[in-house]
């Protein structure tokens, strides 16, 4: 029974979900009672706390004992996923400590501790991490040094800026924050088996991505699902993968990154991109046919961002121009900016004509063939390898991938025009040069 005046949508404690998970795996709350050596109304009232959180039966007795709901099924499903996660995390610190006798590595730990680490970990020091917890910073310096003694394994360390947290304590950090985001997945599932919602994603969405793929999407799905919550980011790539792999983000859309930054992300390409070079509608280039390596020299640039994908390709092209080294480019990672100097300007820039298609449309800036012919970069979406989307949210990916498809065969479309357009457009090469 849920309890009379529960707060759907609050965060179930540990030592409950731990409870809850033992009641489901052995069946009966007398026998989950008799292995955590508690009285079977501590475990029911423990299950009926979790069913508090989640707002919904998760339990009902039958014939044969307890069975699990619709809903109870998710919920397990993903309490046993994230108690897991915490497993795996708490005993590769506690292995390198002596004290590693524990058969459980859950066993002493609260969500008060795993908190208060994450919070330490994130703002850097206890003062600020109280502050965001709005709690003393004695309790949060409490929290926090009590789950280092549970461990055995030194959290933090003292250096000339203060206390910091370990590397040890980051990871630990980064795996339990993404544990707590599982619980929130249980919480949306719950949601939707009950019809009284179906929680919400978060999308980094890089340049490409809010230009024209993101918008037709979400859209589209926020028609058919408008229960489900969509958050979109913006902000440097770094940013947005800081907060994919926290679990504060769930999906980044966009140029994707050869190697890839780290092992704990996979990348899925949906298209290549190609690249054209782009001056504003008055430039001396526009009606002269594509244009050459020696007529783009003669013109300044506007250049990506370093450490993106986009700039290795703008070195590679530059690198081919026998320009004069005085005249620096200007870089610059903001499109209106960029757009403003080229439309006041006869600088040029290398782009992805989708990015600009609003422009184009309107004629204020146009796109030259790239004078290396066919020039592509991957776009694609960017996830954690063990991001488990719920239902809902994987049709929100498909959508994501259903567009992907559109933007590319209207890329290809147009792409095969120009081909046809450049065969029939004389090229004026003599006059650039």
């Amino acid at each position: 029974m849920i309890p009379a005046g529960s707060d759907p949508g609050a965060k179930p404690n540990l030592r409950h979900l731990m409870l809850f998970d033992q009641v489901v795996r052995r069946g009966s709350v007398s026998a989950a009672a008799r292995a955590a050596h508690l009285s079977q109304p501590a475990v029911t009232q423990a299950v009926a706390q979790v069913e508090a959180a989640l707002g919904a039966r998760l339990l009902h007795r039958s014939y044969s004992g307890l069975e699990l709901t619709g809903a109870g099924r998710a919920a397990a499903q993903r309490v046993d996923r994230a108690l897991q996660m915490l497993r795996d995390a708490l005993g590769a610190v506690r292995t390198r400590s002596a004290d590693a006798v524990d058969a459980d590595a859950l066993r002493g730990i609260t969500s008060t501790q795993l908190k208060a680490l994450i919070a330490v970990v994130e703002e850097g020091a206890f003062a600020r991490a109280a502050r965001r917890a709005g709690r003393a910073r004695t309790a949060v310096h409490r929290a926090a040094r009590q789950l280092e003694k549970s461990l055995g394994t030194e959290l933090f360390e003292v250096t000339s800026f203060g206390v910091r947290p370990t590397r040890e304590a980051e990871k630990l950090a980064l795996r339990a924050r993404l544990a707590l985001a599982e619980i929130a997945q249980a919480q949306a599932e719950v949601a939707a088996a009950q019809g009284t919602g179906s929680g919400s994603t978060t999308i980094g969405a890089m340049p490409l991505a809010r230009s024209v793929l993101l918008a037709r999407a979400v859209l589209e799905f926020a028609a058919a699902r408008p229960e489900h919550g969509i958050s979109i980011l913006d902000g440097p790539y770094e940013s947005m993968l800081g907060a994919l792999r926290r679990g504060t983000a769930d999906v980044l859309v966009g140029a994707l990154r050869d190697p890839i930054p780290f092992d704990d992300i996979v990348q899925e390409h949906l298209f290549d991109d190609p690249l054209a070079i782009v001056v504003g509608a008055q430039h001396p280039l526009v009606g002269r046919g594509a244009p050459t390596l020696a007529a783009l020299a003669r013109f300044p640039w506007i250049a990506p961002r370093r450490e993106s994908p986009l700039r290795r390709h703008f070195d590679g092209l530059v690198g081919r121009l026998d320009m004069q080294r005085t005249v620096a480019p200007i870089e610059c990672n903001s499109l209106i900016a960029a757009r403003s100097m080229l439309l006041a300007s006869d600088r040029v820039m290398l782009l992805s004509e989708h990015q600009i298609h609003h422009e184009l449309e309107s004629r204020q800036l146009v796109a030259l063939p790239h004078p290396l012919g066919d020039v592509t970069r991957s776009i694609g979406l960017t996830v954690r390898r063990d991001w488990w989307p719920t239902e809902v949210q994987a049709q929100l990916v498909e959508g994501l991938r259903r567009h992907a498809r559109a933007v590319a065969a209207s890329s290809s479309a147009t792409a095969g025009a120009k081909r046809v357009l450049g065969k029939l457009q004389p090229q004026r090469e003599q006059a650039q040069d």
